[in-house]
C-alpha cells in the first residue's frame, strides 16, 4: 500500500481533471457523429447524469479508501468538482435539450414528479460545495465548520441515487449497485473511528 501511495503522490492532480473529461469528449464525439441511437438527448442526459454520479461516488469513497490504508485524499475535490460539472450538464441537457426551455412545465415538474425534485436537490445542495472547494473558503469559514458544510455531499448522494432509481422505473441490476454502493459509503461513516484533524484536498 506505500508503495501504491508513493505513486499516487506523483500524478498531479490536472491529470484527475484531463481523465475525467475523457466521457464528456467521448459523449460529444457520439452526438456529432450521430453515434447516440434513436433518442440521443435522452442518452446524452443519461450519460451526463450517470457520470456526475460516478464521480460523486469516487468522491466519497477517499474516506474509506484512507481508512484500509489508501491515501486518495488530494484528488478528492478534482472528484468533486467533476461531478458538479456533469451534474450541471445533466440539468442544462434537461432543461435545453429535452425540455425545450418550456420553463411552466418544468416549474410544474418540480412540484409532482419525485425523480425532477430529488434531481433538483442534489443540484442545490451541490453548489455550496462547488462554491467552497478551495483552500480559501477552508481558512475563512474555519475547518469544523467547512467540514459541516460539506456533509451537504451525503444528501447530494442519496438524492442522486433515488433521482437515478425513480428515473428508471425498473430495479435493474445496475440500479441496485448503484444505490448498494451510496448506502454503503455512507454507512462506513457510521463506524466509529479515531479522532483526526480536518485537511483540505490538494
Amino acid at each position: 500500500m506505500d508503495r501504491v501511495n508513493a505513486l499516487a503522490r506523483r500524478v498531479p492532480t490536472w491529470v484527475v481533471y484531463l481523465l475525467g473529461l475523457v466521457p464528456l469528449a467521448w459523449l460529444v464525439w457520439g452526438a456529432v457523429s450521430d453515434g447516440l441511437g434513436a433518442d440521443p438527448v435522452k442518452a446524452i442526459e443519461h450519460a451526463l447524469g450517470e457520470r456526475g454520479l460516478q464521480f460523486l461516488l469516487a468522491s466519497l469513497a477517499i474516506t474509506p479508501l484512507r481508512r484500509v490504508g489508501l491515501n486518495l485524499l488530494r484528488f478528492r475535490r478534482a472528484l468533486g468538482l467533476l461531478a458538479f460539472l456533469y451534474v450541471t450538464l445533466h440539468l442544462v441537457a434537461w432543461v435545453w435539450l429535452d425540455m425545450g426551455l418550456r420553463w411552466e412545465e418544468m416549474l410544474a415538474d418540480l412540484t409532482k414528479r419525485p425523480f425532477v425534485i430529488l434531481g433538483m436537490v442534489g443540484f442545490v445542495v451541490m453548489i455550496p460545495l462547488a462554491l467552497t472547494s478551495w483552500n480559501g473558503a477552508i481558512r475563512r469559514l474555519g475547518a469544523a465548520a467547512w467540514n459541516r458544510l460539506h456533509k451537504l455531499a451525503y444528501i447530494a448522494i442519496l438524492a442522486g441515487a433515488a433521482h437515478l432509481a425513480l428515473l428508471s422505473k425498473v430495479w435493474t441490476a445496475e440500479i441496485l449497485i448503484y444505490l448498494g454502493l451510496t448506502l454503503g459509503l455512507l454507512a462506513v461513516r457510521l463506524i466509529p473511528r479515531g479522532a483526526r484533524r480536518p485537511q483540505a484536498a490538494a
